[in-house]
């Protein structure tokens, strides 16, 4: 086997994930020993398979744990206490194409990139076969699934689209490939074309209706807004945006709900929201809650990670009753003298370890998508050509801190813009993509417990080399072409 992104042992139907009632998965055939053709006749199959690409973007590589504490501890929000605990390159940058290359993300996402494309390859066979099957929710999902997946990909091994678009991006796979297969990277802007081009293709074939643990119409329609923000084109993100706002029957919290919200799963502003169940897709000791709470909290595995920046903290301090404070807690460096309330309890529901409901405290939830998101890309968007908008959508989550003064259009800037989202998105990993995509500077909270850092200064912007992780040396052992392609520095 030459291509190692293949994996042809990976599940035809996934591991067909328990549906969100609660039934089991089981293990269906590899592709190696079953015609990928015969997998999938019906609809009800199709499904299967969604489930299969649902469990399987809750893995720790991916939305179960790691993507979100790349895009906080690399965006400055997030420090580590000390080095050695686990996971701490991430912050240090400590990358290289052997070491700490963090080749789950390559590995882990196009797993599922390929289990996609089985699905959406077969389905158009079907469809071209004269099937009576209605596909086009499953087809709809499967395309919009890939196009978050992708753009996820360019983002972490690809330069800014900003920055320079013609610069390598990821290589690009749209059907299931053969065990001799190399495909190269494609450019940066070829990346986007794809993505865009799956989510406008996905989203006709989708129901508008809340579905909840998948990709329904409006969620197609907040990756499209995530992704029109990120190439820089405001009008079609405010766009889809407000279509999301003012269509998708979705609703904020008020600030008295907010705290709540993380006890629970599916509330209001949950547009895309990952299904964890115990016994299941649960990561136990290897969730992201796990890794954000205070030390030996609840349990004496909890090694206290990941914790507030200074500068994090220095911004939920404008309101010292700013109700996001409500899922922070003390930390280990805190003291009487000096309390510090670094520790993030988002993902542990609360800060008594309640969960969200279900029998373990670590089987909560990956909130993906939320609505206080799709307002603040609406008050970016809308930023450069109607600031009466921009302040309209940013006070709206600017509410949740009582004390500061409503933006208006006289006063609104991008600055405070970044600053709410940061603010309202902490721990969910979308710090470090704004602040490449801006081309702002990150400094990082070094001298919190007097950190040395080698392998990065301690102040960054895009022009840093090791922005962008390394393609991983497994990858360029199986294909040899792509180590030409390497990322600068490595």
């Amino acid at each position: 086997m030459k291509y190692s992104i293949i994996y042809l042992t990976i599940l035809i139907g996934g591991i067909a994930l328990m549906s969100s009632c609660g039934k089991g998965f089981l293990d269906v055939a590899p592709t190696n020993s079953v015609n990928a053709s015969d997998a999938v006749k019906t609809a009800a199959d199709a499904r299967v398979m969604i489930n299969g690409i649902m469990r399987n973007m809750t893995d720790a590589s991916y939305y179960g744990r790691n993507f979100f504490l790349y895009g906080d501890a690399k965006g400055g929000d997030l420090t580590i206490y000390s080095q050695g605990r686990g996971l701490d390159a991430l912050y240090t940058f400590n990358h290289t194409a052997n070491s700490n290359s963090f080749s789950g993300f390559w590995s882990v996402i196009y797993n599922n990139i390929l289990q996609a494309n089985s699905l959406i390859v077969n389905i158009n066979k079907l469809k071209a076969g004269g099937s009576t099957e209605n596909f086009d929710n499953s087809l709809g999902q499967a395309l919009t699934a890939r196009a978050l997946m992708y753009f996820d990909l360019v983002r972490i091994y690809g330069k800014s689209y900003a920055d320079n678009k013609a610069s390598y991006g990821v290589p690009i796979a749209t059907e299931p490939l053969s065990a001799s297969a190399q495909p190269l990277r494609a450019t940066v802007e070829q990346t986007y074309a794809q993505i865009v081009k799956d989510l406008t293709d996905a989203a006709p074939l989708l129901a508008k209706a809340k579905s909840n643990g998948y990709l329904n119409y409006y969620g197609n329609r907040s990756i499209q807004a995530r992704v029109y923000l990120t190439m820089g084109d405001y009008a079609a993100a405010l766009q889809a945006a407000e279509d999301v706002i003012t269509n998708g029957g979705y609703t904020l919290y008020s600030p008295a709900n907010w705290v709540a919200s993380w006890r629970s799963q599916f509330g209001t502003e949950s547009i895309f929201e990952l299904g964890v169940f115990p016994n299941e897709s649960d990561l136990g000791t290897a969730s992201l809650g796990f890794y954000l709470r205070r030390r030996a909290h609840g349990n004496s595995n909890v090694l206290g990670w990941f914790g507030a920046s200074d500068y994090f903290l220095s911004r939920l301090k404008q309101d010292p009753n700013d109700v996001r404070w409500g899922v922070m807690l003390a930390d280990e460096i805190s003291t009487t003298a000096n309390p510090r309330l670094g520790a993030c309890y988002k993902y542990s529901g609360s800060t008594t370890l309640t969960g969200d409901g279900k029998a373990t405290v670590t089987a909560v939830n990956i909130k993906v998508i939320r609505l206080s998101e799709i307002y603040l890309i609406a008050a970016e968007a809308a930023f450069p050509t109607d600031k009466t908008k921009a302040a309209t959508y940013l006070n709206a989550i600017r509410n949740r801190a009582a004390a500061l003064a409503p933006a208006t259009s006289a006063t609104v800037t991008l600055d405070m813009i970044l600053d709410e989202k940061s603010k309202e998105l902490f721990a969910e990993g979308q710090r470090y993509f704004d602040m490449l995509r801006l081309n702002r500077t990150i400094t990082f909270n070094d001298e919190i417990l007097g950190l040395t850092i080698p392998t990065r200064p301690k102040t960054i912007d895009r022009s840093f080399e090791k922005t962008i992780l390394p393609i991983p040396i497994g990858e360029i052992n199986a294909n040899p072409g792509i180590g030409d392609q390497q990322n600068p520095g490595y």
